[in-house]
């Protein structure tokens, strides 16, 4: 009876402790830029991540964000200049679209 009681409370401890973990659901930032060919890479700045990816015919989309407010960072081609965005908040698990972000010279 002892050795039953206690594999029911070593089996209660393990299946708590796999459900006291939860995965972080992370989201997505995406957006355009225009012009189309104005761009190469776009980032996601915030305080405990720097995230990129490249611009392919003027759309973006970073992926892995977890849940937290970033600055998008835009970087580009000459003659024009790297644009911001501030303050784009991500969700959990969930697509964040900023749309489009205008290049200017």
């Amino acid at each position: 009876m002892k050795t039953l009681k206690a594999g029911m409370m070593g089996l209660s401890i393990a299946a708590a402790g796999l459900l006291a973990f939860t995965g972080i659901d992370t989201g997505t930032i995406k957006g355009r830029v225009t012009p189309a060919d104005g761009a190469t890479r776009a980032w996601a700045l915030s305080s405990t991540d720097t995230l990129r990816a490249d611009i392919q015919a003027g759309s973006f989309e970073i992926t892995n964000a977890r849940p937290g407010t970033y600055r998008i960072i835009i970087e580009a081609k000459p003659p024009y200049k790297n644009t911001a965005k501030d303050n784009v908040r991500v969700a959990d698990g969930q697509p964040t679209d900023v749309g489009e972000i205008k290049l200017s010279q």
